[in-house]
């Protein structure tokens, strides 16, 4: 366990290190973390850093090294240690992807930011703020998978995690004045329980923003060109982007070449990218241009349901409550109540409070704080 005290960090890449930092963790009750990974460098990303602080030290673990992470996992299982993050999906998701490590009493500060109305809420933008002082994003998208790292990458990873402790301090503070506290901690217990999404056997066009205005053959056409992308950047090792973007893999389904002269006529791709992939390419379209008319996929279509008039005037006045609460809370009105929720409210309209509780996407704290307006509001309407 190497001592960088001139910057005030420890740097863990053994086992042994980390057992003796995970005891230390072990009697604290608040602890901050963070984490870099490599999503920009490679077709599987996963999680190059760990960065833990306590209210005494600060520790960069580097998990490429240790591999084995098991130590940590009663650290991050306990409730009884608050862990805070800034804007915490993300890493929630990469921890229990790459470690399966489980975040009890999980504290989001850019959540918390929000819930307290604050303009932006990125922890650069958050720190220059509240303490002047400005993190240097120069490193945020390098490849953090790369060893040795520079030091001057692991410093600014370090600096990062510093200042969560005392913010979330700060934030909590101003949340109870405010009576929101119980609201951010029970999003937070929510955050804490999402999962990394499941692998689909469906269709990649299903995931793919644009695919909607194709025709069946040009859904044909673009799920060829998808596999092909990730076919070729499973092999190299690489983020899909990087070997074909959806701009130009929509252009290439929308115009279907069949040829190489055809493919540069598109535009869609670079002369080392048509020198690369180009006869795939081709063949990727031409492939899918003789597939059968019953074979053709096609793209799911939910129709919108009528709605009743009753149920789009609830859904209005419902929006005009909400947006004045936001207002004198001086927080975004999605906080409230998202346009989802507003609509489930709408169609099952509860007459009573005991019935918002059927109403599986409202949290305990809106109903709480806001059930007897909404209550009223139906019941108004009718």
């Amino acid at each position: 366990m190497a001592d960088r005290s001139a910057r005030s960090y420890l740097t863990i890449n053994s086992v042994s290190d980390l057992e003796k930092f995970a005891g230390q963790l072990e009697k604290e009750r608040i602890i901050g973390v963070d984490l870099e990974a490599d999503s920009m460098y490679h077709f599987k990303e996963k999680v190059c850093l760990i960065q833990i602080a306590t209210q005494h030290a600060t520790a960069v673990i580097d998990p490429l090294q240790i591999k084995n992470l098991s130590v940590l996992k009663p650290v991050f299982r306990r409730g009884d240690i608050q862990k805070v993050l800034h804007g915490a999906d993300y890493d929630v998701r990469s921890l229990y992807r790459d470690f399966k490590i489980n975040i009890n009493n999980l504290f989001d500060t850019e959540l918390a930011c929000r819930f307290l109305g604050f303009k932006e809420s990125g922890l650069d933008a958050v720190l220059t703020k509240r303490y002047n002082v400005h993190l240097n994003k120069k490193y945020q998208r390098k490849d953090w998978s790369k060893r040795p790292l520079p030091e001057e990458m692991i410093d600014y990873a370090a600096a990062d995690v510093h200042y969560l402790i005392p913010l979330a301090k700060s934030l909590q503070q101003e949340l109870e004045q405010k009576g929101r506290l119980s609201w951010v901690q029970e999003e937070c217990a929510c955050l804490s329980k999402v999962r990394p999404a499941a692998n689909d056997a469906g269709p990649l066009f299903l995931g793919f923003k644009g695919a909607g205005k194709l025709s069946p053959r040009g859904l044909a056409v673009l799920e060829a060109l998808l596999h092909l992308r990730k076919k070729i950047a499973q092999r190299q090792d690489q983020p899909l982007f990087r070997i074909m973007g959806n701009k130009s893999i929509l252009t290439i389904a929308e115009t279907r070449p069949q040829n190489l002269k055809k493919l540069m006529q598109t535009d869609a791709l670079g002369a080392k990218q048509i020198d690369r992939y180009g006869k795939d390419v081709v063949a990727a379209v031409k492939t899918a241009l003789r597939m059968p008319a019953k074979d053709l996929p096609k793209y799911p279509r939910k129709t919108a349901p009528m709605v009743p008039a009753i149920v789009a005037k609830r859904v209005k006045e419902l929006r005009r409550w909400r947006d004045r609460v936001a207002k004198k809370l001086k927080i975004d009105p999605s906080i409230i109540c998202t346009k989802a929720l507003i609509s489930a409210i709408a169609v099952q309209k509860p007459v009573r409070r005991s019935g918002l509780s059927k109403i599986e996407e409202l949290k305990t704290w809106q109903a709480t704080g806001f059930g007897n307006d909404i209550i009223g509001i139906l019941r108004k309407i009718g």
